[in-house]
């Protein structure tokens, strides 16, 4: 494990965690060292901590994930590290959709070795206030963004199973890192999973 990771997971374990200076030590760290930071979270302890702590962060915006001024469709990639106990690698990525159709929302997928068997995962991301954004699997994009796989929606097949009902509440982390938890039918689920914005 890295410098930069066992730092974090001390943070992590401290109690309580300190939400201002595990943001301080993500913010300080080169990309790669931050990739490797949160990759030594493995597990639902550390996650479920984390997430208890960035309850006292700001609300995750959809700003946050895709910049306001960023053109419609353009991809922006998330690397992410869940709490499972397999397949624990994963992105997500996120884009505007071409034109406002009303609500505020985001369009994204999952992508992963897994996605073969499961399925590309399609969301739709909307504001959760006051809690923040939320990941919502029960929405799917109007159609397929340019280099997306086929849109999918998440009630047939094998996806039932992963992403249907499927909501993640985000909280902030630091600048370039949120943490997401999974609900279920409004039921938290245990799992968690930690997000960070590629350069």
């Amino acid at each position: 494990m890295s410098g930069a990771a066992q730092r974090l997971v001390e943070l992590v374990r401290s109690t309580p965690p300190d939400a201002e200076a595990i943001a301080e030590h993500l913010d300080g760290l080169p990309f790669s060292e931050r990739i490797a930071a949160i990759a030594g979270l493995g597990g639902p302890e550390l996650q479920r901590r984390l997430y208890a702590a960035a309850v006292a962060r700001p609300p995750v915006t959809l700003d946050d994930l895709v910049p306001p001024d960023a053109p419609p469709l353009r991809e922006f990639v998330f690397e992410g590290k869940n709490s499972l106990p397999l397949f624990t690698r994963f992105q997500k990525r996120f884009c505007r959709p071409p034109a406002a159709n009303g609500e505020p929302e985001l369009w994204g997928y999952n992508h992963a070795a897994i996605g073969r068997l499961v399925g590309p995962g399609y969301f739709v991301v909307h504001p959760e206030w006051p809690a923040g954004a939320a990941i919502d699997y029960s929405r799917v994009p109007a159609e397929q963004p340019p280099g997306w796989p086929p849109v999918q929606r998440n009630d047939v097949g094998v996806s039932r199973l992963v992403y249907m009902n499927m909501v993640d509440l985000l909280r902030r982390v630091a600048k370039d890192v949120v943490i997401g938890s999974a609900h279920r039918d409004a039921r938290e689920l245990d799992n968690y999973f930690i997000l960070c914005r590629t350069p």
